[in-house]
């Protein structure tokens, strides 16, 4: 999959933003049970440890902190392209460190994650291969990338039907493999199952480890 044209990527950006903008009482309420036992496989999936430091790609207003809070996460970076859905964050998690602004674009300094999550956004993101790259540089040797969807493959066809904005289908594990090629990553677990969809990246030394 190649890399999006930078003034592409950004009119994407824009479409989606204003969506989100628009519909912050949407996401800003109780998930039902089974998203949250999905939600709760998909953070325990990273093995968090206490006073670790955590991404979160499309953090919304929030839905994964609590659950990182109860693994002794010490430090959460929410990152978010809508303005709306990260003002609400602040106001329910005023202690988490919130940036505006597309993954791809954040500059956090390299090798300063221990996991990151990109939970119910990977379709969104415009430029796949540079978000990838961006994360795969400011995690960890040893650290990980979660790419998930609480309610799976079939429920991100349907969104595709009806949404204003481009969203691609979730990667099945060929892809997946070609979208990592040359990062330093490989694929610790695949998931692809009716109600859930999860990938574990770690992220290896460049000059060796066996290939994903």
């Amino acid at each position: 999959m190649p890399s999006t044209k930078p003034s592409e990527r950004k009119h994407i950006i824009e479409q989606q933003a204003r969506y989100f903008d628009q519909v912050v009482e949407v996401f800003d309420q109780e998930p039902p049970p089974d998203i949250r036992r999905a939600l709760e496989r998909i953070v325990e999936s990273a093995a968090l440890q206490r006073e670790e430091s955590v991404l979160d790609v499309g953090a919304g207003v929030g839905v994964l902190i609590p659950l990182f809070r109860a693994r002794g996460v010490t430090r959460i970076i929410a990152c978010e392209i809508s303005p709306r859905m990260l003002q609400r964050l602040r106001e329910i998690h005023p202690d988490v460190e919130t940036i505006l602004s597309d993954v791809c674009d954040l500059k956090l300094p390299d090798d300063s994650l221990d996991a990151a999550f990109m939970n119910a956004v990977f379709p969104n993101i415009a430029d796949k291969p540079s978000a990838l790259a961006n994360i795969s540089r400011m995690l960890r040797v040893g650290g990980r990338l979660i790419i998930s969807h609480p309610e799976g493959r079939a429920f991100v066809d349907r969104l595709r039907e009806v949404l204003p904005f481009p969203l691609d289908p979730l990667p099945f594990f060929p892809e997946l493999r070609r979208l990592i090629q040359g990062l330093p990553l490989r694929i610790r677990r695949y998931a692809d199952q009716k109600d859930l969809y999860l990938v574990v990246l770690e992220k290896i030394p460049r000059s060796g480890g066996p290939p994903p």
